[in-house]
């Protein structure tokens, strides 16, 4: 279940990119207005977000074919990203543009396409993340080559929101993320941790170089597996590729950093259950997870198409419903506006290294990632979507030392 420094632009997983956006088409528009009326309406749509075609302020757009009109109205978020990595349109600042259309509201405002309702509809009748489903949707994403993510992610190569209380640079938020995840977990020395979602390990090897503990990492990644084993051979870490669900064994902490996105309504209660059942008793688990504000089954079009096949964020409430009778909340903690200048320093990182990857990755996949980063970033500053922690205990165990900050 994703930067160097901040933009002036204050910044949204990764949460993932902004939700659905359609509008209902026109009534009854005659064949020779059709274009024209599409165009007035969505003209209309974005003024409500301050958002002015052919405009010369911050996050106002530039459309290049007037196709792009009936693309919105039909696809809806699919139909503006497909169209903006096609090049029918441009803005100076995406992040601005889907922030002030997360912050009008516009989704209320308006119904879903039927690639939409079909999604919807997928996820009513099918487990999206079987084990089966689950390898393949990791492939998707994580296996595209780890010259991108070298280039774009810090040097210990973590892919989840930094936290950037007091630091000033993107190795320097992460470090105090994976230090502040530690310390939530009362990390001692000799400790065995299992870290499910492990990504390329650098969390694990942040807890057994910084704290002296014993890292068991599962990914379902090849890429991800390969790289991260190389990187920390050194370690007390032991990096497996395998499906969170058949990890066997019992450690004294158990962390879980960005995976439960990818794990979906239907698997959260096993997820947990997974977690209990590897935790000692008088354990402590740690979940770091993307948020979204209400509950719902499965991502956007755009993000399910191109960059998180069946991913989806948990509400709290799911949250809630998957731990019950199961553990304690001991502590939660939003960071949501953090993942904005997460978003924004992997922006800036893949766009300045772009030039060494553009032999491997075209120009309309540099615009389909742009999309992406900073499609989440406007997203997240919006706050649409939150970045939560929870530090969860065993029913019975005497309360830990978890709040820190």
């Amino acid at each position: 279940m994703a930067t160097a420094t901040q933009s002036e632009r204050p910044s949204a997983p990764p949460l993932p990119p902004p939700g659905e956006t359609s509008v209902p088409t026109p009534a009854a528009p005659t064949p020779r207005k059709r274009a024209g009326s599409a165009e007035t309406l969505v003209r209309e749509l974005f003024d409500l977000a301050g958002i002015r075609i052919g405009g010369p302020g911050p996050g106002d757009i530039q459309v290049h074919d007037s196709r792009f009109y009936e693309r919105l109205l039909k696809d809806a978020s699919i139909g503006v990203g497909e169209s903006y990595m096609d090049g029918w349109w441009d803005t100076d600042a995406l992040d601005v543009m889907l922030e002030k259309i997360m912050r009008a509201g516009l989704r209320q405002k308006v119904t879903g396409s039927v690639r939409l309702r079909l999604l919807t509809a997928k996820a009513i009748v099918m487990n999206l993340q079987s084990k089966a489903r689950s390898s393949r949707s990791v492939e998707a994403h994580y296996d595209i080559g780890n010259d991108l993510y070298t280039r774009m992610l810090d040097p210990r190569m973590v892919y989840t929101c930094a936290y950037w209380k007091n630091a000033t640079t993107l190795a320097e938020a992460q470090e105090a993320k994976l230090d502040l995840v530690c310390r939530k977990l009362g990390l001692q020395p000799g400790m065995r941790v299992l870290d499910l979602g492990c990504g390329w390990g650098g969390f694990a090897a942040f807890a057994a170089e910084k704290y002296g503990c014993s890292v068991v990492g599962v990914t379902l990644s090849k890429d991800q597996h390969a790289l991260g084993r190389e990187m920390w051979k050194h370690l007390d870490v032991d990096l497996r590729l395998c499906d969170y669900r058949d990890v066997t064994g019992t450690f004294d902490r158990v962390a879980s950093i960005g995976m439960m996105e990818h794990v979906g309504p239907r698997n959260h209660r096993q997820m947990m259950e997974v977690v209990n059942r590897t935790l000692v008793n008088d354990g402590i688990a740690m979940i770091h997870t993307i948020a979204n504000n209400r509950s719902r089954r499965h991502g956007t079009p755009f993000v399910e198409k191109y960059i998180f096949p069946n991913a989806v964020a948990p509400s709290l409430a799911q949250i809630g419903k998957a731990i019950e009778g199961l553990f304690v909340l001991e502590d939660l903690q939003n960071i949501g506006p953090d993942y904005d200048r997460t978003l924004m320093a992997w922006w800036e990182n893949f766009d300045r290294a772009y030039p060494e990857l553009k032999h491997k990755y075209d120009q309309r996949f540099y615009r389909m990632w742009k999309f992406y980063l900073l499609a989440a970033a406007g997203a997240s500053r919006s706050r649409d979507g939150q970045l939560y922690h929870l530090v969860l205990t065993k029913i019975g165990r005497k309360q830990p030392d978890c709040r820190v900050s």
